[in-house]
């Protein structure tokens, strides 16, 4: 019984060699003679036609074959015993370090504090957009899918004015209107006292959507349905509109590709500003020039100067790669456009060839805002948030949202006031209600 002797100490000393994981398995001189003798046993034994040379050869090249086998197996065990280890040093490593960063992150947050103040419920839809008049008295209006505008008081977030001359979404009628009401504002009532909420990371962010009631409205808010003033000539939506600087002139957007200048005294169309090759989404103009920026779902935004009466100008960027959803001025000389690239980009008017601070995010941007007197800027969100960042592009803070505060819905616009000494930040969504904020400017700008 020769034949089972040898193959079976062949198969002790493989077992003893893989048990003890090592890399060097070189056969001995004996082991390899024996493994010979007892193969050529094996061959002649058995009924072939081919020659006993050739068979003794093809056994020899399948010997080696299994030899780089049986190298290969074993690095892989003593491989993958040296992968585990050092991936669980790494992962000790990142977890450690991960949390020192959140630590620090928190502890240099905290300071800088961001309130929710008033929430101005009311319209049957969403707000599309919102805004806060630039002269006594100050009063927040807002424009819903629903088909009408709001006029709020800040204080008491009571309905002033309900506006129902539009026969669509809010302009969805193609039409432009200017109204006039004298409003009369509430006494205010003591602010709550409201918990110091910080700006980030240290609140609860649910993804829970809270049911929308229908809501009945304000139970007492005057209404009206003639408007003073009806701007016509677009052939879509008009979907924004802004006053030229002096007050005798505005400038609306459209879904037609087309940004018009009117006269307000005579209704009178004065220009319009074509050259977009999609529907516009916003327009903006300059607090004290008569520039106005339009911007569009063609990437573009496009910057249109009246300040020579003869010649009206007019330049065409190209700094996103998606739909531009606004672009707004801010006191100093600077553009700010935001885009559903999930880009933010801040421009200088003297040298508009490439943006010298961009921010990125992780979401589509919706109508920002610049503050004026520290330029902040907020962003909207496509995913229910709204961050603050400065002018080059450090964010500053994110405001508060959970299932018990803060937009339920994508946030379409923001707007500052800096001179309300309750609410100086106010935004909105398709959740239907507007939200004023009290940011501690003063901390967010110690933080930087």
């Amino acid at each position: 019984m020769p034949v089972e002797s040898g193959s079976s100490a062949s198969s002790r000393q493989a077992k003893q060699k893989r048990k003890s994981h090592s890399l060097s398995i070189r056969r001995t001189n004996s082991t390899e003679q024996e493994r010979t003798g007892l193969q050529r046993e094996m061959l002649e034994g058995q009924d072939s036609k081919l020659p006993l040379s050739l068979r003794s050869n093809l056994l020899d090249l399948f010997g080696q074959i299994e030899r780089e086998f049986e190298n290969l197996y074993i690095e892989n065990i003593e491989s993958s015993h040296s992968t585990s280890q050092l991936s669980q040093k790494l992962k000790t490593t990142y977890k450690a370090s991960t949390s020192k960063i959140v630590s620090s992150f928190k502890a240099t947050t905290s300071r800088a504090v961001c309130q929710l103040v008033k929430e101005y419920v009311g319209h049957r839809d969403g707000i599309w957009d919102l805004s806060v008049t630039r002269t006594q008295p100050v009063v927040l209006g807002t424009a819903s899918a629903d088909h009408s505008a709001m006029l709020w008081s800040i204080e008491t977030g009571k309905c002033l004015l309900k506006y129902l001359g539009h026969a669509g979404s809010a302009s969805g009628d193609q039409t432009a209107h200017i109204w006039r009401y004298t409003v009369q504002l509430p006494t205010p009532q003591p602010v709550a006292d409201i918990s110091q909420t910080p700006c980030d990371d240290d609140i609860d962010f649910s993804d829970k959507d809270e049911a929308d009631g229908d809501g009945d409205g304000p139970s007492e808010c005057p209404s009206i349905r003639v408007s003073s003033t009806t701007l016509r000539s677009h052939q879509g939506v008009v979907i924004a509109a802004d006053w030229l600087v002096g007050g005798k002139q505005v400038v609306t957007a459209s879904w037609d590709r087309a940004a018009n200048l009117y006269d307000v005294e005579t209704s009178e169309l004065v220009h319009s500003l074509t050259g977009h090759d999609q529907e516009l989404t916003h327009c903006c103009t300059h607090p004290t020039q008569r520039l106005v920026v339009t911007s569009s779902r063609d990437t573009t935004f496009r910057l249109w100067d009246f300040r020579d009466p003869s010649i009206h100008s007019v330049n065409v960027f190209q700094g996103h790669t998606d739909t531009v959803t606004s672009a707004v001025f801010t006191v100093g000389d600077n553009v700010v456009s935001g885009s559903d690239d999930r880009t933010v980009k801040v421009w200088d008017l003297k040298n508009m060839r490439s943006p010298i601070a961009t921010i990125r995010t992780d979401s589509a941007v919706n109508r920002i805002s610049v503050s004026v007197n520290q330029r902040i800027i907020a962003l909207p969100h496509d995913n229910r948030q709204v961050r603050l960042f400065d002018m080059s592009g450090v964010r500053l803070a994110r405001l508060p949202r959970s299932n018990r505060q803060g937009h339920r819905r994508m946030v379409c616009c923001s707007a500052w006031c800096e001179d309300n000494s309750s609410c100086n930040l106010f935004s909105c969504g398709f959740d239907r209600q507007a939200i004023g904020w009290n940011i501690n400017i003063p901390a967010l700008l110690q933080e930087k």
